[in-house]
């Protein structure tokens, strides 16, 4: 027996256990012309290999018997790749939040399954999420975001001035300004970008031209934006943080940060906590229970008005 034979032979299984193939071990007998002793030899130089593979890259790959099918296969546990249930919860996150038109959206979710092991595992998340995906709904802007997305925290990481365009929710007002951006966040269906203006006449433009905080602009309404070569300086300690600034806005609408008290009549306050990240329980009453958080802006005051009779009593302390 030739050497170019055999190693034609082992990298003819080998290629074939990559791509999620079941091999059986009499078959490749008779493929090969060869005793099926072998084909177990070259099953073990496999092994060996992916043994050395798996204490270099922590991976956890291994050819075995699967009694259910009858042949061997590639089982594969890369620490670093997405197992099938983390798969599944990522999908029906994204195809929730309807947040990308379905050209940006289907790429990503076959990227996904593509991700989670074996063709068997593969096919049965994507059947799970089948329907959700024949019948995902754009959002009405029908706007592809990646591109902008992506240059605009670009233009965040190296503080970079941008040029926006930009639409107004409120009488379709088209404004420019010139804006230093800070962070891009994501709220029930929109991606938003927060950014200080500058060169803006605030006694004119601003209901309060003491605001410290940032403006809150939805990324679908820019119709252009120019990132700009004009560099910004924000020192480390002065830096703005999404992670804080998220747990205290509601609905992305502006205003000042202020601490608020109501009373929770409802089945619920679980739901309550989840939704105000900064709230804390401050005593149960006869009527119900006391709740304050610490918020960002307007957005509050309509959802309080959305929670009917289960939440009265608001007061700011």
């Amino acid at each position: 027996m030739r050497d170019e034979d055999k190693a034609q032979r082992v990298l003819s299984l080998y290629t074939r256990f990559i791509e999620g193939k079941v091999i059986n071990k009499e078959q490749e007998s008779y493929r090969f012309g060869v005793a099926q002793r072998t084909i177990q030899r070259d099953f073990a130089d496999i092994k060996r290999f992916l043994h050395e593979q798996n204490s270099k890259t922590g991976k956890s790959d291994a050819i075995v018997f699967d009694v259910n099918i009858g042949g061997y296969r590639l089982q594969t546990k890369d620490p670093g790749r997405l197992v099938p249930k983390e798969a599944l919860a990522v999908c029906k996150v994204l195809l929730e939040s309807r947040s990308l038109v379905k050209k940006e959206m289907t790429p990503i979710i076959k990227k996904i399954l593509c991700s989670c092991g074996m063709k068997e595992d593969q096919k049965l998340v994507k059947g799970f999420i089948a329907n959700e995906m024949e019948h995902y709904v754009e959002l009405q802007h029908q706007k592809k975001l990646l591109d902008t997305l992506w240059e605009l925290e670009q233009a965040v990481k190296e503080q970079r001035y941008v040029e926006i365009h930009y639409t107004k929710l409120k009488g379709h007002q088209r404004v420019v300004r010139k804006v230093r951006p800070v962070g891009i966040m994501f709220s029930e269906f929109y991606f938003y970008l927060t950014a200080f203006i500058e060169d803006i006449n605030k006694e004119k433009e601003f209901k309060d031209p003491n605001d410290m905080f940032p403006t809150i602009y939805r990324i679908d309404r820019l119709e252009s934006m120019q990132i700009m070569e004009e560099h910004f300086h924000i020192p480390y300690s002065g830096r703005f943080e999404e992670g804080e600034f998220r747990k205290r806005i509601q609905f992305m609408y502006g205003g000042h940060l202020k601490r608020i008290q109501f009373t929770y009549k409802g089945y619920s306050v679980e739901a309550i906590l989840d939704r105000l990240p900064t709230a804390k329980v401050i005593e149960e009453v006869d009527d119900g229970i006391v709740i304050q958080a610490e918020v960002f802006g307007d957005g509050i005051d309509r959802w309080v008005k959305s929670q009917g009779d289960d939440i009265c009593d608001l007061t700011s302390c």
